[in-house]
């Protein structure tokens, strides 16, 4: 049944995904919990009720459910819906979450722990989570992995592993990326110096937004150096 939930909500049939997940939550079925939490959470299938979406993330996480701990993290994390902000809390939730294989939670763990957030910093232990979540594809990993082995920050500091997580940040579309890779390859670090690359991609990092590839092109425009 619960496969069938999922089915329903996947293909945004909002009021059976609901009433399937509701029977089943009945049954304490914790991936069911989790689900109509976030149902109640985002007014799908029903009104928006965040004092039933809490508790039911509670009753999933009593059960390690992955993604009730992340949920309840972020929560914690923000100090938000009328959960105190409590970093010490958002990361002890988010670590059982990354343990459990949640890749946003590795991320979260990693920046935690990179910044001290919650916990005492570290750059190891930073590395090892962007490093978990890296192998599973997740866009920001890559970048925030890429920034330590440049830096040489809890790893060797490596330039050329340092491109490849830039470039694999980059092709996922992050702009934070895209504007590393492009200083990598204005530098000629990790890689052979290459101008009209770094600006081909500094235009596309400020293209999406990225305030200091925004900066760089209009001083360039400015200059003369370039047309937009």
């Amino acid at each position: 049944m619960i496969q069938e939930a999922h089915n329903a909500y996947n293909g945004k049939d909002y009021a059976k995904a609901f009433e399937l997940y509701t029977k089943l939550s009945s049954l304490n079925n914790e991936e069911a919990q989790t689900s109509l939490a976030y149902m109640y959470q985002n007014a799908q299938g029903c009104e928006r009720d965040m004092d039933k979406a809490i508790a039911l993330y509670w009753a999933a996480a009593e059960k390690k459910q992955p993604y009730a701990l992340y949920n309840l993290a972020l929560f914690y994390a923000n100090g938000q819906h009328g959960v105190p902000f409590d970093q010490y809390k958002a990361h002890e939730l988010f670590l059982e979450s990354a343990v459990r294989e949640a890749v946003p939670a590795m991320y979260e763990v990693g920046v935690m722990f990179e910044k001290g957030l919650g916990c005492i910093c570290s750059f190891s232990e930073a590395a090892f989570w962007y490093e978990e979540a890296a192998k599973r594809g997740h866009p920001e990993a890559f970048n925030n992995l890429g920034v330590l082995y440049k830096d040489g920050h809890g790893v060797s500091q490596d330039e050329k592993r340092a491109f490849i997580c830039f470039s694999r940040s980059a092709d996922a579309g992050l702009k934070e990326g895209i504007y590393n890779l492009g200083l990598m390859y204005d530098q000629g670090l990790g890689c052979e110096e290459d101008h009209d690359k770094a600006l081909d991609l500094c235009r596309k990092a400020a293209y999406q937004g990225h305030e200091k590839a925004k900066e760089i092109i209009k001083s360039l425009q400015e200059d003369g150096k370039i047309v937009f």
